[in-house]
């Protein structure tokens, strides 16, 4: 008869104890060293700030150096690109006038946005075979009746507007007090429906020009409009005389709930004007930022200066999903 060794155990169990200890000694050492040197740049910059830095310091040139290293997006870690935008923020912003200038003339060529960013009488007449942004397969004949919708020229398309502020609805305008400096803008855009009620005006402001909406939100929240009309219509009431803007053609499933926005508000007799992107102008702009390394469907709609506001930077962060805004 065999007996086991008692002390075969201990030994089998002393050794896991090592190797787990091990483990763990190796896991905090690993983290300590990205969190002492992983971040150099931040940590660099960031250990003696005392405050914002003028534009043309010397810290704050290294900075943009740093990003302007940058020639292909997709050759970069996104969080690292972050982190120096982040760090970039303790120096005083100021325009580049010759780079801006370049930049629209770019995009004017590329893009045109002053004839094309909306669908008019003018740029899609009657019988128009408009091909939709993203099924290019698919074709939509432009009759009298949608023909009727479309403004006869591009609206504002004379107009000069000083200062223009794009309001994200990310959330992370919640506590900014931004509110004042929103309504202070010749011209405001509004993403995606965000709430402007009483309760976040010191933040977020009330002043609209032009909101957009994404076709999905109706689908989702109001029923495609199929019976759920006034509840919509209150909605928008809150933008007052705000155009409304949509992606119509972007695919065939929202042309017809863009249409129905349209039909909504002349039913209630409202004075809010409805415009719908021209699918053209979306095809060209994600081309143009395609080319750059952009892969993001979407830009800013312009203005001399644009602020943006409640647009988070970081897909991930913790307000990326936040219920506000």
């Amino acid at each position: 008869m065999r007996y086991a060794d008692p002390s075969a155990n201990r030994d089998l169990l002393g050794n896991r104890t090592l190797l787990f200890i091990f483990i763990c000694a190796f896991a905090l050492v690993t983290l300590l060293q990205q969190i002492l040197y992983g971040r150099n740049y931040i940590k660099r910059y960031f250990e003696f700030y005392e405050g914002p830095f003028e534009y043309n310091s010397t810290r704050c040139l290294e900075l943009r150096h740093e990003i302007l290293e940058v020639k292909v997006l997709s050759m970069v870690k996104q969080s690292e690109l972050f982190d120096r935008w982040k760090s970039l923020q303790m120096c005083r912003w100021a325009m580049n006038i010759s780079e801006a200038n370049q930049f629209k003339s770019t995009l004017s060529r590329c893009c045109n946005a002053p004839s094309f960013l909306f669908t008019t009488q003018k740029n899609t007449p009657l019988g128009t075979k408009l091909k939709y942004e993203v099924d290019t397969s698919g074709i939509y004949h432009i009759n009298q009746e949608i023909f009727r919708m479309f403004p006869k020229d591009m609206p504002y398309y004379r107009s000069q507007f000083k200062k223009c502020a794009v309001v994200g609805n990310g959330g992370i305008l919640k506590n900014s007090r931004c509110g004042r400096e929103i309504n202070s803008a010749d011209f405001v855009f509004r993403c995606n429906l965000p709430p402007i009620s009483e309760k976040y005006t010191m933040d977020v402001g009330v002043k609209t020009d032009v909101v957009t909406v994404n076709p999905s939100i109706i689908t989702e929240r109001f029923h495609k409009l199929e019976k759920w009309r006034r509840p919509f219509y209150r909605l928008l009431q809150v933008y007052e005389n705000a155009s409304v803007l949509l992606p119509a053609f972007y695919n065939a499933r929202n042309t017809d709930v863009s249409v129905r926005v349209k039909y909504v508000l002349d039913d209630f007799e409202s004075p809010q004007a409805v415009y719908y992107f021209h699918p053209q102008y979306l095809v060209n702009v994600s081309r143009y930022w395609l080319s750059l390394g952009v892969r993001a469907k979407r830009i800013s709609t312009g203005g001399a200066p644009v602020r943006l506001l409640g647009l988070p930077h970081e897909p991930l962060g913790p307000l990326h999903h936040a219920p506000l805004l």
